[in-house]
């Protein structure tokens, strides 16, 4: 009999909780959906609110018992007491923040970094303690991180030129990394790697820089092409002198081999039982014929000769009379 008033009671109301159910399972299937787009959003999460849950890999879980902080559980299967504990998710994974920021050079340039930090949650404490910083020191832990960084950049890029920080740029990367490390792990985070990804200039700076860089590449190689210039001419020198050297070399040799060859002659005429007088006339007279024969071979136009063949014979001297002598006597001549 009472079965039968159950169903009978199910019959009645089954249009109207039919739909509550679905309703019901429905705002489950998209509070779980949200759940999960919160907890991949960002290193802590409420997400738990069912009695049994599940933490992931790489998250632990803070309980949280009647507002205050009860215990960490790891990953795997887990119980609450509804209404009494809170589970609030933890993600252990390394975040990656891409920061910008402005800041003035030594020499006034104002440049814009863009500035990468990988970080975590100090998951290595054995007690926990790095999660439970994490978690209940910073209310914005990103939002305090840029600060710190734009805090630690400010002052380490208005004391380098713009020059500087181009070829420092790892060193300057190092230096706020290990500023804000120090201050992020006293919070619970662990700053893995700071890099700087980009500087960016002003158009008119970069315009001008770009002119700078032109205008030393032309300097350049105009001192190149001078330079290979001056070799051509230090090399064509000293080709021309050596081969000079080497002329004057040929001409010494000739001459002394000339000289030789006269005096060979002069004491083979000597030889003849001429006197050393008749010898040098004879000498003389042989290379007189000599040159002759040399002229009537190559044609020469004009020859001077002199009046008489003598040993005081001069034609400078001859040349010289016939200039001075009357127009008419030479007319006559």
């Amino acid at each position: 009999m009472a079965l039968e008033h159950i169903f009978n009671f199910i019959e009645r109301f089954a249009g109207i909780i039919i739909p509550i159910i679905i309703l019901l399972f429905i705002f489950r299937i998209v509070t779980a959906a949200l759940r999960g787009a919160q907890r991949r959003g960002g290193t802590v999460s409420d997400a738990y609110q069912g009695v049994f849950y599940v933490i992931q890999q790489q998250h632990v879980g803070v309980i949280e018992r009647l507002g205050k902080f009860h215990k960490i559980v790891n990953p795997g299967f887990h119980v609450r007491i509804p209404i009494v504990d809170r589970v609030r998710d933890v993600s252990l994974m390394t975040e990656d923040e891409h920061i910008t920021f402005d800041a003035k050079t030594e020499d006034n340039v104002t440049i814009e970094l863009d500035v990468s930090v990988q970080y975590h949650v100090d998951y290595q404490t054995p007690d926990g303690s790095g999660i439970y910083r994490s978690l209940y020191t910073l209310t914005d832990p990103v939002a305090q991180m840029r600060d710190y960084f734009a805090d630690a950049l400010r002052s380490q890029i208005p004391s380098r030129t713009l020059d500087e920080v181009f070829l420092e740029k790892d060193a300057i990367a190092t230096a706020i990394d290990q500023i804000v490390s120090a201050k992020m792990r006293e919070y619970g985070y662990i700053i893995v790697t700071t890099l700087i990804t980009s500087i960016k200039l002003p158009i008119d700076v970069q315009q001008s820089m770009n002119r700078i860089i032109a205008s030393k590449n032309d300097l350049q190689s105009a001192k190149n092409e001078a330079e290979a210039e001056r070799q051509k001419t230090v090399i064509a020198a000293a080709a021309k002198a050596e081969a000079m050297e080497k002329e004057g070399e040929g001409i010494a040799n000739q001459r002394i081999a000339i000289a030789r060859g006269i005096r060979e002659s002069i004491d083979t005429i000597q030889g003849a039982e001429l006197d050393s007088d008749e010898a040098n006339r004879l000498f003389e007279y042989t290379q007189w014929v000599g040159m002759m024969e040399e002229f009537a071979k190559k044609g020469s136009s004009t020859v001077v000769l002199p009046g008489e063949y003598t040993g005081q014979t001069s034609v400078l001297r001859d040349m010289l009379v016939a200039n001075q002598e009357p127009e008419g006597d030479a007319n006559t001549r």
